[in-house]
C-alpha cells in the first residue's frame, strides 16, 4: 500500500495530474546527479587506496632493505668483535652476558664453558668481577695478577657504563639493553718489560753511586792516608795533619750522606729545632775543610733567630754541602760567612741563612742548571750537593736562591718557614 502522502485524491483537478511528469523528471535528474557525485567519490576512494598501497609497499621494501642493512652491519660487528686483539665482554641491563669474544675467553681461559652472568665468570677463573664492577668508575683500569697452570699473567680490566639502561615497563625490553661493555688485555710482556726496565735503572743507578763514590773518595783517601802518615813519623805538626786528616773525614762523610739523600727517605721527620745553633754547629763541622783550603769561614747569628720545624741531619747536610762548594770555588785567602736572622716579609714570618763567599762567581748562563742533579760548572764534581740541598729544603717546605757575580762571589739564601 502507498502511503497517504503520496496517494492522489479522487477529487483532484485536471492541473494537478498535469505536474506529476515535471515532478519525476526532477527528482530523476537530481538522482542522476547523485550518481554521478557517488560514482566520482568513489574514482577518488579507489585512486587514494592504489596510493596508499603503492606508500605501503615502498615502505615495507625500504623496511626490508633496513633490516637486512641492520643484519649485515652486526654481522660486521660481531666479526670485528671476534677479531679484536682484546677481550670483549657486553653485558645487559638485566646483567646477563651477551657477547664474549674468542679472545676474552682465551684470557680467562674458558674453552666452551657457558657464563651467563658476572657470578658465573668470577666462580670459573676467581676474579670477582662483581667486587670490579662496584668500584670501577669510568674507564680506570684495574690490574689484576692470574695464576693458572700455565704461569702467572696480568691482565688489565676496564668496564665502561652504556647510557640508556633506564628501567623499563616492558621486561622483556628492558632485558634486551645493552648495560656495560668490559674490555680485558694481557700486560704480561708490559709486566715483564717493566721489571727488566726497573732492574736495568737499578743497575744504572748503582754504577752511577760507585762511580761517585770512586770518585769523590779516592783523592780524601789518599790525603787521609798521607797525613796518617806523617802523624805516624810525628815531625812536630800533630795538630795541623790531625786537621787535615778531619777534613778529609768530613768531606767522605759529606760526599756518603749526599748519596744517600739523593736515593733515601722523601720524607724525613721533622721536629722543632734552633735554627741558629744547628747551623753553627754545621758551620763548625766544616771548618777543618775551610783551614785544610786556606780560606777564612766565620758564622754570625744577626738577630734571634726563630725556632723552624726541621730534620737536624738534613740541615747540617745543606750547610756542609754549601759551605763546601764555596770553599771549593774561593781562593785561598777568601772570605766565607754563614748568617742567620730572622725576617718578616708582607707579614709572614721567616727564617733566613745566607751563605756569601767572595770567590769566582758562577756565569749568569749557568745558574738556572745549578740545582740539577748531575750538573757540574767545572766538571771535577758529580753535581750532588746542591741537588741535594734544592731536594731537602723542598722537604722542608723553604725555599733556595743564588746571587752571584763573576769575579764579585756568590750569595746562597735558604728561606725557612718558622713554627
Amino acid at each position: 500500500m502507498l502511503p497517504s502522502s503520496h496517494v492522489v485524491p479522487i477529487n483532484a483537478g485536471s492541473a494537478d495530474r498535469l505536474h506529476s511528469p515535471q515532478l519525476l523528471a526532477d527528482a530523476f535528474s537530481e538522482f542522476i546527479s547523485a550518481s554521478s557525485l557517488l560514482e566520482a567519490s568513489y574514482r577518488d576512494l579507489q585512486q587514494e587506496v592504489a596510493h596508499l598501497g603503492s606508500e605501503l609497499a615502498e615502505r615495507n621494501a625500504a623496511l626490508t632493505r633496513s633490516l637486512a642493512d641492520n643484519d649485515r652491519m652486526r654481522a660486521a660487528l660481531q666479526q670485528m668483535i671476534d677479531s679484536m686483539p682484546c677481550g670483549v665482554l657486553v653485558l645487559n641491563c638485566a646483567g646477563r652476558i651477551v657477547t664474549i669474544n674468542p679472545e676474552a675467553r682465551r684470557l680467562l681461559e674458558l674453552d666452551h664453558a657457558r657464563v651467563n652472568s658476572l657470578r658465573e665468570l668470577s666462580q670459573i677463573n676467581l676474579i670477582n668481577f662483581e667486587s670490579l664492577a662496584a668500584k670501577s668508575t669510568g674507564c680506570l683500569e684495574s690490574e689484576i695478577c692470574v695464576v693458572s697452570d700455565a704461569g702467572k699473567r696480568w691482565l688489565a680490566i676496564s668496564n665502561r657504563e652504556l647510557s640508556g639502561c633506564a628501567a623499563s615497563l616492558d621486561p622483556a625490553r628492558h632485558s634486551s639493553r645493552l648495560q656495560s661493555i668490559w674490555i680485558l688485555r694481557d700486560i704480561t710482556a708490559n709486566k715483564q718489560a717493566e721489571l727488566e726496565r726497573e732492574a736495568a735503572r737499578r743497575a744504572t743507578v748503582l754504577a752511577e753511586i760507585s762511580t761517585i763514590l770512586a770518585h769523590e773518595i779516592r783523592n780524601p783517601l789518599a790525603s787521609m792516608e798521607l797525613f796518617a802518615g806523617l802523624i805516624a813519623e810525628d815531625r812536630g805538626e800533630t795538630s795541623k795533619w790531625i786537621s787535615h786528616l778531619r777534613a778529609g773525614i768530613r768531606t767522605l762523610s759529606g760526599t756518603v750522606n749526599n748519596v744517600l739523600s739523593m736515593n733515601g727517605e722523601s720524607n724525613p721527620r721533622l721536629a722543632p729545632l734552633d735554627l741558629a745553633a744547628f747551623v753553627q754547629s754545621g758551620v763548625e763541622f766544616v771548618q777543618p775543610i775551610a783551614e785544610q783550603a786556606g780560606v777564612s769561614l766565620s758564622f754570625c747569628a744577626v738577630n734571634e733567630t726563630p725556632f723552624v720545624k726541621g730534620n737536624e741531619d738534613a740541615i747540617r747536610q745543606i750547610i756542609l754541602n754549601l759551605t763546601c762548594n764555596a770553599i771549593r770555588h774561593t781562593a785561598p785567602g777568601g772570605t766565607i760567612r754563614v748568617t742567620t736572622q730572622g725576617m718578616r716579609r708582607e707579614g709572614t714570618a721567616f727564617a733566613l741563612v745566607e751563605i756569601a763567599d767572595t770567590g769566582c762567581g758562577i756565569p749568569e748562563e749557568l745558574i738556572s742548571h745549578l740545582f740539577e742533579a748531575g750538573f757540574s760548572a767545572t766538571g771535577e764534581t758529580p753535581g750532588l750537593g746542591l741537588a741535594v740541598c734544592k731536594r731537602l729544603m723542598a722537604q722542608h717546605g723553604g725555599e733556595i736562591r743564588v746571587f752571584s757575580k763573576v769575579n764579585e762571589g756568590s750569595t746562597f739564601q735558604l728561606e725557612f718557614p718558622t713554627l
